[in-house]
């Protein structure tokens, strides 16, 4: 027991330095990139893939998890620390190197076809990790931030996420009126059509009903959707104009590859929890119980923390080394990477996932985001289970 008067030691952030991982990310695809080259391992090329889907969830499993917090008394002083910033801030030019030689040997190196998709995997792997780079950029309200966040974006022709993600997704979340919210029911690749198509359709009525309240067309260069798709546009230009119209598929790929590993990471997030009305007919405010969350520490450390995700939605604005662990928030089994894998496959995925859904809503099917074309089917099934449970209460 501490001795009266003598004051506590300051806390500790000790995974200060293990956040490098962070924008390690865009370094791994580096050093794959170079093996590729100078030593002609071409097989090196699938590296980054290997490391994202393969070793980080064994990684998650070995290393387990971390529920440590901040205590509320070191936040404004983490949140003020410089050091992490520039971690994100490091990552953009690290990720556009990645793109730009990806691009190169993509046209210069002669190899087998399925190498050169691998090539445009891997790329397209740190352009999605970039998104959340750019999610977290995003949030912030110095300009800086959020040009930097738009910026990452463009590599994945994405950048009306910016506009979507912080007016649209958090302010519908966990409601079916949200395009990134799954439902219960709902396989990913049914999923991934609806939320890129209906994202892109929120993010231009976002900025239209914005423009407009100031007397501006949507058609203008006030636009930060038009703003962000011209970034990618004159990326993907100079690219090709760089290398020639060879490189278009590389481009093609890594983007397509890049925003769908961001749709995955949605679809995981809140698949099945439901904000419930009100008497007044409006949502309730969302609380971390609207969210799935993961303290599987290693891929937090990749991530800055995304799977906290519950206080990602309490407090936007906040920093990933300061956001906390709810214990009121429902778990996923493991962390991003394992699940997004079992996403991929709807029976192993609905399995594991609709028990837990169920088990969060006491066994109370009615309470969940349902599919509509699966609601009839899933009502069906697990709303004996509520009558069992109310028989047995």
């Amino acid at each position: 027991m501490a001795q009266a008067g003598i004051a506590q030691a300051p806390w500790v952030d000790h995974k200060r330095y293990l956040w490098l991982l962070g924008p390690g990310v865009p370094v791994i695809g580096l050093v794959a990139l170079g093996l590729f080259q100078q030593l002609h391992w071409h097989w090196v090329v699938w590296m980054p893939m290997l490391i994202v889907h393969g070793v980080l969830p064994l990684l998650d499993w070995i290393v387990g998890e971390d529920r440590e917090n901040p205590p509320d008394s070191a936040i404004a002083a983490l949140e003020a620390d410089p050091f992490y910033r520039w971690l994100l801030f490091a990552f953009v030019p690290l990720q556009l190197a990645v793109t730009l030689w990806g691009a190169w040997l993509f046209v210069n190196v002669d190899v087998p076809w399925y190498h050169q998709l691998g090539l445009g995997l891997s790329v397209g792997l740190v352009s999605g990790i970039a998104i959340n780079t750019g999610h977290e950029l995003g949030h912030k309200k110095n300009t800086l931030d959020q040009w930097l966040a738009r910026i990452a974006l463009a590599p994945s022709w994405y950048g009306h996420f910016y506009v979507e993600h912080n007016r649209g997704h958090h302010k519908n979340v966990a409601t079916p009126e949200d395009p990134a919210s799954s439902r219960m029911g709902e396989t990913f690749w049914a999923f991934l059509p609806r939320t890129v198509v209906g994202s892109l359709k929120s993010a231009w009525h976002l900025e239209a009903e914005r423009l407009a309240k100031q007397g501006r067309s949507a058609w203008s260069v006030h636009n930060q959707n038009l703003q962000s798709w011209a970034m990618s546009l004159v990326l993907f230009a100079a690219v090709v104009a760089w290398l020639g119209w060879a490189v278009l598929p590389f481009l093609i790929i890594q983007a397509v590859y890049g925003f769908s590993l961001l749709e995955v990471v949605n679809y995981l997030e809140h698949y099945g929890l439901l904000r419930q009305k009100g008497a007044d007919g409006r949502y309730e405010r969302c609380q971390p119980r609207h969210s799935w969350n993961s303290n599987h520490i290693v891929t937090n450390l990749f991530l800055y923390h995304l799977q906290r995700h519950s206080d990602h939605h309490a407090f936007p604005a906040r920093r990933f080394q300061a956001l906390r662990h709810f214990d009121e928030g429902p778990q996923l089994p493991s962390g991003y990477a394992a699940m997004l894998m079992v996403a991929y496959i709807p029976p192993l995925w609905f399995a594991l996932m609709d028990k837990k859904v169920l088990n969060h809503y006491s066994g109370d099917i009615t309470q969940a985001n349902l599919h509509p074309s699966k609601r009839e089917a899933l009502l069906a099934r697990y709303g004996q289970q509520k009558a069992r449970t109310t028989a047995r209460a």
